[in-house]
Protein backbone atom coordinates (compact mmCIF):
# COMPACT_ATOMS: atom_id res chain seq x y z
CA UNK A 1 0.00 0.00 0.00
CA UNK A 2 1.26 3.04 -1.20
CA UNK A 3 2.46 5.47 2.15
CA UNK A 4 2.08 10.06 1.93
CA UNK A 5 3.35 11.41 -0.98
CA UNK A 6 5.41 13.64 1.25
CA UNK A 7 8.49 13.06 1.64
CA UNK A 8 11.26 14.21 3.96
CA UNK A 9 14.41 15.67 3.02
CA UNK A 10 16.86 13.43 2.73
CA UNK A 11 14.51 11.33 0.69
CA UNK A 12 13.83 13.96 -1.63
CA UNK A 13 17.75 14.90 -2.29
CA UNK A 14 18.52 10.89 -2.25
CA UNK A 15 15.90 10.61 -5.23
CA UNK A 16 15.44 14.03 -6.86
CA UNK A 17 16.46 12.48 -10.17
CA UNK A 18 13.63 10.51 -10.31
CA UNK A 19 11.37 13.75 -9.14
CA UNK A 20 12.24 15.68 -11.79
CA UNK A 21 11.27 13.54 -14.33
CA UNK A 22 7.54 14.68 -15.43
CA UNK A 23 6.56 10.44 -15.63
CA UNK A 24 7.70 10.02 -12.10
CA UNK A 25 7.48 12.90 -10.01
CA UNK A 26 6.88 12.72 -6.13
CA UNK A 27 3.89 10.19 -6.89
CA UNK A 28 5.75 7.60 -8.72
CA UNK A 29 8.46 7.83 -6.23
CA UNK A 30 6.18 7.13 -3.75
CA UNK A 31 4.66 4.37 -5.78
CA UNK A 32 8.14 2.96 -5.85
CA UNK A 33 8.23 3.20 -1.85
CA UNK A 34 4.92 1.04 -1.13
CA UNK A 35 6.04 -1.67 -3.97
CA UNK A 36 7.66 -4.99 -4.08
CA UNK A 37 9.81 -7.23 -6.14
CA UNK A 38 11.36 -10.82 -6.03
CA UNK A 39 14.82 -11.23 -7.46
CA UNK A 40 15.51 -14.83 -7.90
CA UNK A 41 19.19 -15.30 -8.11
CA UNK A 42 21.82 -13.62 -6.77
CA UNK A 43 24.09 -14.37 -9.58
CA UNK A 44 25.67 -12.30 -12.65
CA UNK A 45 21.90 -11.48 -13.34
CA UNK A 46 20.41 -10.77 -9.90
CA UNK A 47 22.99 -8.37 -8.32
CA UNK A 48 23.24 -5.42 -10.94
CA UNK A 49 19.30 -5.78 -11.05
CA UNK A 50 18.92 -5.95 -6.92
CA UNK A 51 21.80 -2.79 -6.78
CA UNK A 52 19.57 -1.14 -8.80
CA UNK A 53 16.23 -1.48 -7.42
CA UNK A 54 17.11 -0.93 -3.68
CA UNK A 55 19.15 2.48 -5.06
CA UNK A 56 15.90 3.96 -6.58
CA UNK A 57 13.66 2.87 -3.45
CA UNK A 58 11.88 -0.45 -4.10
CA UNK A 59 10.11 -0.83 -0.73
CA UNK A 60 10.31 -3.95 -0.22
CA UNK A 61 12.70 -6.63 -2.15
CA UNK A 62 13.12 -10.54 -1.84
CA UNK A 63 16.44 -11.69 -2.61
CA UNK A 64 16.26 -15.73 -3.41
CA UNK A 65 19.58 -17.92 -3.22
CA UNK A 66 20.53 -20.89 -1.45
CA UNK A 67 24.27 -20.63 -2.68
CA UNK A 68 27.43 -19.12 -1.47
CA UNK A 69 29.86 -16.59 -3.26
CA UNK A 70 33.02 -18.44 -4.73
CA UNK A 71 35.67 -16.43 -5.81
CA UNK A 72 34.21 -16.94 -9.52
CA UNK A 73 31.44 -15.28 -8.80
CA UNK A 74 33.39 -11.76 -8.33
CA UNK A 75 33.73 -10.68 -11.65
CA UNK A 76 29.90 -10.78 -12.79
CA UNK A 77 28.93 -9.76 -8.45
CA UNK A 78 30.07 -6.71 -7.06
CA UNK A 79 27.70 -7.06 -4.26
CA UNK A 80 30.79 -9.50 -2.99
CA UNK A 81 33.73 -9.72 -1.68
CA UNK A 82 36.85 -11.65 -2.29
CA UNK A 83 36.45 -12.32 1.74
CA UNK A 84 32.84 -13.17 1.40
CA UNK A 85 34.02 -16.51 0.20
CA UNK A 86 32.05 -19.13 1.44
CA UNK A 87 29.34 -17.01 3.58
CA UNK A 88 25.71 -17.25 1.49
CA UNK A 89 24.76 -14.56 -1.06
CA UNK A 90 21.18 -14.37 0.17
CA UNK A 91 22.44 -13.10 3.71
CA UNK A 92 24.97 -11.02 2.38
CA UNK A 93 22.60 -9.26 -0.61
CA UNK A 94 20.21 -8.52 2.89
CA UNK A 95 22.75 -6.88 4.62
CA UNK A 96 24.25 -4.83 1.86
CA UNK A 97 21.36 -3.53 0.13
CA UNK A 98 19.97 -2.66 3.67
CA UNK A 99 23.33 -0.71 4.05
CA UNK A 100 23.40 0.86 0.32
CA UNK A 101 19.37 2.41 1.41
CA UNK A 102 17.83 2.36 4.40
CA UNK A 103 14.94 3.67 2.99
CA UNK A 104 14.12 -0.29 1.88
CA UNK A 105 13.16 -3.57 3.53
CA UNK A 106 15.25 -6.75 2.30
CA UNK A 107 13.92 -9.96 2.91
CA UNK A 108 16.29 -12.84 2.38
CA UNK A 109 15.34 -16.79 1.41
CA UNK A 110 18.35 -18.96 1.37
CA UNK A 111 16.52 -21.78 -0.51
CA UNK A 112 16.22 -22.71 -3.63
CA UNK A 113 13.37 -21.78 -5.37
CA UNK A 114 11.01 -24.98 -5.47
CA UNK A 115 7.26 -26.23 -6.99
CA UNK A 116 6.74 -26.47 -3.17
CA UNK A 117 7.24 -23.31 -2.20
CA UNK A 118 7.49 -21.15 -5.18
CA UNK A 119 3.58 -20.05 -4.53
CA UNK A 120 4.10 -18.88 -1.52
CA UNK A 121 7.22 -16.70 -1.78
CA UNK A 122 5.91 -15.42 -5.24
CA UNK A 123 2.61 -14.50 -3.79
CA UNK A 124 3.96 -11.99 -1.46
CA UNK A 125 5.58 -9.75 -4.14
CA UNK A 126 4.07 -7.87 -7.26
CA UNK A 127 7.15 -8.14 -9.77
CA UNK A 128 9.46 -11.10 -9.54
CA UNK A 129 12.81 -11.17 -11.54
CA UNK A 130 14.05 -13.91 -13.27
CA UNK A 131 17.66 -14.09 -12.74
CA UNK A 132 18.40 -18.17 -12.42
CA UNK A 133 20.91 -19.45 -14.87
CA UNK A 134 19.27 -22.62 -15.77
CA UNK A 135 15.76 -24.08 -17.44
CA UNK A 136 13.51 -25.54 -14.59
CA UNK A 137 13.46 -22.71 -12.44
CA UNK A 138 13.24 -20.76 -15.41
CA UNK A 139 9.78 -22.63 -16.64
CA UNK A 140 9.01 -23.07 -12.56
CA UNK A 141 9.12 -19.53 -12.05
CA UNK A 142 7.06 -18.50 -15.34
CA UNK A 143 4.66 -20.99 -14.40
CA UNK A 144 4.15 -19.48 -11.14
CA UNK A 145 3.68 -16.24 -12.13
CA UNK A 146 1.29 -17.08 -14.93
CA UNK A 147 -0.90 -19.21 -12.01
CA UNK A 148 -0.86 -15.94 -10.16
CA UNK A 149 -1.11 -13.14 -12.62
CA UNK A 150 2.14 -11.43 -11.94
CA UNK A 151 4.63 -10.44 -14.54
CA UNK A 152 8.03 -12.68 -14.85
CA UNK A 153 10.89 -9.93 -16.14
CA UNK A 154 13.43 -12.64 -17.37
CA UNK A 155 16.95 -12.22 -18.36
CA UNK A 156 19.69 -14.68 -19.77
CA UNK A 157 22.77 -14.08 -20.47
CA UNK A 158 25.94 -16.62 -22.37
CA UNK A 159 28.94 -15.78 -23.89
CA UNK A 160 28.22 -12.31 -25.30
CA UNK A 161 24.75 -12.37 -26.09
CA UNK A 162 21.59 -11.59 -23.44
CA UNK A 163 18.07 -11.72 -24.05
CA UNK A 164 15.57 -10.39 -22.07
CA UNK A 165 11.65 -9.80 -21.80
CA UNK A 166 8.65 -9.74 -20.01
CA UNK A 167 6.35 -13.10 -19.82
CA UNK A 168 2.87 -11.49 -18.16
CA UNK A 169 -0.03 -13.70 -18.61
CA UNK A 170 -2.67 -12.83 -19.29
CA UNK A 171 -2.34 -9.70 -21.07
CA UNK A 172 0.79 -11.32 -23.24
CA UNK A 173 2.70 -14.97 -23.95
CA UNK A 174 4.65 -16.88 -21.04
CA UNK A 175 7.82 -18.67 -21.13
CA UNK A 176 6.47 -21.96 -22.55
CA UNK A 177 4.80 -19.98 -25.24
CA UNK A 178 9.03 -18.81 -26.17
CA UNK A 179 9.79 -22.49 -25.87
CA UNK A 180 6.95 -25.09 -25.39
CA UNK A 181 9.31 -28.07 -25.45
CA UNK A 182 12.92 -28.03 -23.44
CA UNK A 183 16.03 -28.48 -25.66
CA UNK A 184 17.61 -31.91 -25.49
CA UNK A 185 19.68 -32.48 -21.59
CA UNK A 186 23.49 -31.28 -22.05
CA UNK A 187 22.56 -28.76 -25.54
CA UNK A 188 22.25 -25.97 -23.13
CA UNK A 189 24.62 -25.26 -20.45
CA UNK A 190 25.11 -22.80 -17.78
CA UNK A 191 27.65 -19.81 -17.90
CA UNK A 192 29.98 -22.13 -15.45
CA UNK A 193 30.32 -24.20 -18.01
CA UNK A 194 30.13 -22.25 -21.47
CA UNK A 195 31.66 -18.82 -20.10
CA UNK A 196 30.29 -15.10 -20.16
CA UNK A 197 31.36 -12.13 -20.56
CA UNK A 198 31.88 -10.25 -17.40
CA UNK A 199 30.11 -7.09 -17.93
CA UNK A 200 27.11 -8.43 -19.76
CA UNK A 201 25.27 -9.69 -16.49
CA UNK A 202 25.39 -6.38 -15.33
CA UNK A 203 23.90 -4.90 -18.90
CA UNK A 204 21.22 -7.09 -18.86
CA UNK A 205 20.58 -6.96 -15.08
CA UNK A 206 19.98 -3.31 -15.56
CA UNK A 207 17.52 -3.62 -18.52
CA UNK A 208 15.35 -6.06 -15.77
CA UNK A 209 15.73 -3.26 -13.25
CA UNK A 210 14.61 -0.82 -15.82
CA UNK A 211 11.55 -2.76 -16.47
CA UNK A 212 10.51 -3.60 -13.24
CA UNK A 213 10.63 0.01 -11.75
CA UNK A 214 8.42 1.27 -14.95
CA UNK A 215 6.19 -2.14 -14.14
CA UNK A 216 5.40 -0.63 -10.82
CA UNK A 217 5.17 2.28 -12.04
CA UNK A 218 3.05 1.59 -15.05
CA UNK A 219 4.86 3.62 -17.26
CA UNK A 220 6.42 2.92 -20.53
CA UNK A 221 6.04 -0.34 -23.25
CA UNK A 222 7.14 -3.13 -21.58
CA UNK A 223 8.68 -5.85 -23.33
CA UNK A 224 5.56 -8.09 -23.32
CA UNK A 225 5.74 -10.01 -25.97
CA UNK A 226 8.88 -8.80 -27.24
CA UNK A 227 12.26 -10.87 -26.77
CA UNK A 228 15.05 -8.32 -26.55
CA UNK A 229 18.35 -9.98 -28.12
CA UNK A 230 21.77 -8.11 -26.91
CA UNK A 231 24.66 -8.92 -28.95
CA UNK A 232 28.14 -7.73 -27.02
CA UNK A 233 30.16 -8.52 -30.05
CA UNK A 234 28.30 -5.90 -31.84
CA UNK A 235 26.74 -3.87 -29.50
CA UNK A 236 23.61 -4.18 -31.02
CA UNK A 237 19.91 -4.91 -29.85
CA UNK A 238 17.22 -6.62 -31.86
CA UNK A 239 13.73 -7.64 -31.06
CA UNK A 240 11.85 -11.00 -32.04
CA UNK A 241 7.94 -11.05 -31.45
CA UNK A 242 6.60 -14.07 -29.47
CA UNK A 243 3.21 -14.84 -29.81
CA UNK A 244 1.24 -16.06 -27.14
CA UNK A 245 0.29 -19.88 -27.75
CA UNK A 246 -3.57 -20.36 -27.86
CA UNK A 247 -2.69 -24.13 -26.75
CA UNK A 248 -0.34 -23.12 -23.96
CA UNK A 249 -1.36 -25.74 -20.49
CA UNK A 250 -0.30 -22.54 -18.42
CA UNK A 251 -1.79 -19.10 -19.72
CA UNK A 252 -3.83 -19.84 -22.57
CA UNK A 253 -7.64 -19.62 -21.89
CA UNK A 254 -8.81 -23.38 -20.51
CA UNK A 255 -5.20 -23.93 -19.37
CA UNK A 256 -4.72 -27.76 -18.20
CA UNK A 257 -1.92 -26.62 -15.58
CA UNK A 258 -3.72 -25.82 -12.05
CA UNK A 259 -0.69 -26.60 -9.90
CA UNK A 260 3.23 -26.63 -10.86
CA UNK A 261 5.44 -29.56 -11.47
CA UNK A 262 8.43 -31.23 -11.21
CA UNK A 263 10.04 -29.09 -13.47
CA UNK A 264 13.60 -31.24 -13.29
CA UNK A 265 11.92 -33.87 -14.51
CA UNK A 266 9.86 -32.06 -17.28
CA UNK A 267 13.34 -30.91 -18.60
CA UNK A 268 14.98 -34.16 -18.37
CA UNK A 269 17.73 -32.73 -15.63
CA UNK A 270 16.85 -34.82 -12.80
CA UNK A 271 19.57 -36.68 -11.56
CA UNK A 272 19.28 -40.52 -12.18
CA UNK A 273 21.46 -43.31 -10.73
CA UNK A 274 22.69 -44.40 -13.96
CA UNK A 275 26.35 -43.04 -14.21
CA UNK A 276 28.76 -44.56 -12.52
CA UNK A 277 31.20 -42.11 -11.14
CA UNK A 278 34.85 -42.16 -10.34
CA UNK A 279 36.49 -39.39 -8.19
CA UNK A 280 39.55 -37.39 -8.74
CA UNK A 281 41.29 -39.33 -5.95
CA UNK A 282 40.28 -42.89 -7.27
CA UNK A 283 41.36 -42.07 -10.78
CA UNK A 284 44.93 -41.03 -9.96
CA UNK A 285 45.47 -44.38 -8.22
CA UNK A 286 43.40 -45.60 -10.83
CA UNK A 287 46.33 -43.91 -13.52
CA UNK A 288 49.19 -44.52 -11.32
CA UNK A 289 48.42 -49.04 -11.23
CA UNK A 290 48.63 -48.25 -14.81
CA UNK A 291 45.20 -49.95 -15.58
CA UNK A 292 45.00 -48.62 -19.13
CA UNK A 293 41.86 -46.53 -18.33
CA UNK A 294 41.18 -43.78 -21.61
CA UNK A 295 40.46 -40.21 -20.59
CA UNK A 296 38.33 -38.57 -22.65
CA UNK A 297 37.75 -34.72 -22.42
CA UNK A 298 34.59 -33.38 -23.79
CA UNK A 299 34.96 -29.65 -22.95
CA UNK A 300 35.75 -27.57 -26.00
CA UNK A 301 39.39 -26.77 -27.57
CA UNK A 302 40.23 -23.65 -25.82
CA UNK A 303 39.34 -25.31 -22.11
CA UNK A 304 41.32 -28.27 -23.14
CA UNK A 305 44.23 -25.48 -23.73
CA UNK A 306 44.05 -23.83 -20.63
CA UNK A 307 44.48 -27.74 -18.45
CA UNK A 308 43.97 -30.86 -19.21
CA UNK A 309 44.55 -34.51 -17.84
CA UNK A 310 47.88 -35.99 -19.46
CA UNK A 311 46.92 -38.30 -22.30
CA UNK A 312 43.74 -37.15 -22.39
CA UNK A 313 41.89 -37.48 -25.61
CA UNK A 314 39.54 -33.95 -26.58
CA UNK A 315 36.32 -34.97 -28.19
CA UNK A 316 33.99 -32.05 -27.56
CA UNK A 317 30.35 -33.01 -26.82
CA UNK A 318 29.07 -31.87 -29.68
CA UNK A 319 31.67 -33.91 -31.90
CA UNK A 320 30.94 -37.29 -29.55
CA UNK A 321 28.28 -39.07 -32.25
CA UNK A 322 30.35 -38.58 -34.76
CA UNK A 323 33.43 -40.02 -33.73
CA UNK A 324 32.85 -42.89 -31.63
CA UNK A 325 34.94 -45.05 -33.74
CA UNK A 326 37.73 -43.55 -32.05
CA UNK A 327 36.88 -45.22 -28.87
CA UNK A 328 37.31 -48.76 -27.69
CA UNK A 329 33.85 -50.52 -26.49
CA UNK A 330 35.36 -53.10 -24.43
CA UNK A 331 37.79 -50.78 -22.66
CA UNK A 332 37.59 -48.62 -19.46
CA UNK A 333 36.49 -45.12 -20.50
CA UNK A 334 36.39 -42.19 -18.26
CA UNK A 335 35.14 -39.09 -19.47
CA UNK A 336 35.27 -35.52 -18.09
CA UNK A 337 34.64 -31.86 -18.70
CA UNK A 338 35.04 -28.83 -16.52
CA UNK A 339 32.57 -29.61 -13.46
CA UNK A 340 31.10 -32.68 -14.71
CA UNK A 341 27.59 -31.54 -15.84
CA UNK A 342 28.65 -32.16 -19.89
CA UNK A 343 30.20 -35.57 -18.83
CA UNK A 344 27.57 -36.65 -17.21
CA UNK A 345 25.40 -36.56 -20.34
CA UNK A 346 28.30 -37.94 -23.02
CA UNK A 347 28.56 -41.01 -20.21
CA UNK A 348 24.87 -41.92 -20.39
CA UNK A 349 24.86 -41.40 -24.44
CA UNK A 350 27.92 -43.43 -24.24
CA UNK A 351 26.54 -46.23 -22.43
CA UNK A 352 23.47 -46.21 -24.51
CA UNK A 353 25.84 -46.55 -27.43
CA UNK A 354 26.90 -49.77 -26.37
CA UNK A 355 29.79 -48.39 -24.41
CA UNK A 356 29.54 -50.59 -20.85
CA UNK A 357 32.49 -49.51 -18.82
CA UNK A 358 32.42 -45.85 -19.15
CA UNK A 359 32.58 -43.69 -15.73
CA UNK A 360 32.35 -40.06 -15.18
CA UNK A 361 34.74 -38.12 -13.30
CA UNK A 362 32.86 -36.30 -10.45
CA UNK A 363 33.48 -32.92 -10.20
CA UNK A 364 35.00 -32.76 -13.71
CA UNK A 365 38.48 -31.48 -13.97
CA UNK A 366 37.99 -28.26 -11.69
CA UNK A 367 38.01 -31.37 -8.91
CA UNK A 368 40.89 -32.77 -10.10
CA UNK A 369 42.66 -29.93 -9.65
CA UNK A 370 41.38 -28.87 -6.26
CA UNK A 371 41.80 -32.60 -4.79
CA UNK A 372 45.13 -34.05 -6.56
CA UNK A 373 46.87 -31.45 -8.58
CA UNK A 374 46.66 -28.20 -6.74
CA UNK A 375 49.12 -26.87 -9.60
CA UNK A 376 46.83 -27.27 -12.78
CA UNK A 377 45.40 -23.89 -13.91
CA UNK A 378 41.62 -23.79 -12.66
CA UNK A 379 39.10 -21.73 -14.71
Amino acid sequence: MARSVSLTPSESVRYSRHLVLPEVGAAGQNRLHGSSALVVGMGGLGVPAAVCLASAGVGRIGVVDDDVVELSNLPRQPLFRESDAGLKKARLAEERLGEMNPDVEVVAYQTRLSRHNAMGIIGEYEVVLDATDNLPSRYLISDACALQGKPDVYASVLGFEGHASVFFAPAGPCYRCLSPIPPPPGSTLPCSEAGVLSALPGVLGAIQAAQTLELLMGLGDPLIGRLLVFDGMRMSFEEVRIKKDASCPVCAPGRRFKELIDYEEFCGTKPKNVVEEITPSELKQSIDRGQGILLVDVREPGEYSTCHLEGARLIPFAQLPDRLGELDRTGQVVVYCHTGVRSAYAAVYLNSKGFPNVRNLKGGIDAWASEVDRSMARY
